[in-house]
């Protein structure tokens, strides 16, 4: 693979270890309490799953990092910068934000009067990259998320899986130093799920640093380095996946893996 997933793939003594930190994290919306004092770090380099119901805060504190939601308290460092502080915006300028942290919905949102192509090269034009180097970085990105030949297809000519990984695609455009992936095979049948796991696997195998929603927990096992259950907005268990999937500590935990399927 010849193209760099990361803007700083070598560490220096005064570069932070951790790419994202969220400190004393509390959200809500329309008085429910959403989050609820959530400290969380992301190494570079490392993968973290966060699993849970439903409806228990995952999506949010996953937007929270790129201030697609602000929180009404706690700190976000993103890259060793403050960028939201006791409820405050520290850092005003949210397109270098965003390209520092790359984003896959679940739902793809790619522009429909857009070529495959062109949903990829437009992310780095608007960014300034040069038309000739945007163009060439996005046949490569294709290439690599298995695409290539569907680059010249709308996104209605496209299946679901092809849809996401034309996503991952664009998200990896302008090198984040952070992709977040938020529940990105909800949406897919079981083969377009497959497929879009591989790409995450060799992003993961590559290096790069993923924050995930999933709820594909044998997926999570096999490629995190730390898994995170949240639940009713506050963690309830994290560490190796081993241990919060194949023998969790907390009843709560066991309850949930008893509903949604152990991997052991």
């Amino acid at each position: 693979m010849t193209e760099p997933v990361t803007a700083a793939t070598e560490q220096t003594s005064a570069t932070p270890q951790a790419v994202v930190r969220m400190d004393g994290l509390r959200k809500s919306f329309d008085g429910r309490l959403v989050l609820d004092d959530v400290h969380l770090a992301v190494d570079r380099g490392s993968i973290v799953s966060i699993i849970g119901q439903s409806g228990g805060g995952k999506s949010t504190l996953m937007r929270c990092v790129n201030l697609l939601e602000r929180p009404d308290r706690g700190r976000v460092e993103v890259s060793g910068e403050v960028v939201h502080d006791g409820g405050r915006m520290v850092s005003r300028d949210l397109p270098r934000l965003r390209r520092t942290v790359g984003m896959v919905f679940q739902r793809f949102h790619l522009f429909p009067h857009l070529t495959a192509v062109e949903n990829v090269v437009l992310a780095q034009r608007t960014a300034g990259v040069p038309e000739q180097e945007a163009l060439g970085r996005a046949v490569a990105l294709l290439r690599r998320v298995g695409v290539a030949h569907r680059g010249l297809a709308y996104p209605e000519q496209l299946s679901g899986g092809e849809q996401q990984r034309v996503a991952i695609a664009r998200a990896l455009a302008l090198r984040p130093d952070v992709l977040l992936f938020d529940e990105p095979t909800s949406s897919l049948d079981p083969e377009a799920t497959r497929e879009v796991l591989s790409v995450m696997r060799e992003l993961a195998a590559d290096g790069m640093t993923m924050l995930l929603v999933t709820h594909e927990l044998p997926f999570a096992r096999e490629v995190s380095d730390h898994v995170v259950f949240l639940d009713r907005g506050r963690i309830v268990e994290e560490g190796h996946p081993d241990d919060v999937l194949g023998n969790p500590a907390q009843a709560r935990t066991q309850e949930f893996l008893a509903t949604y399927g152990s991997t052991s």
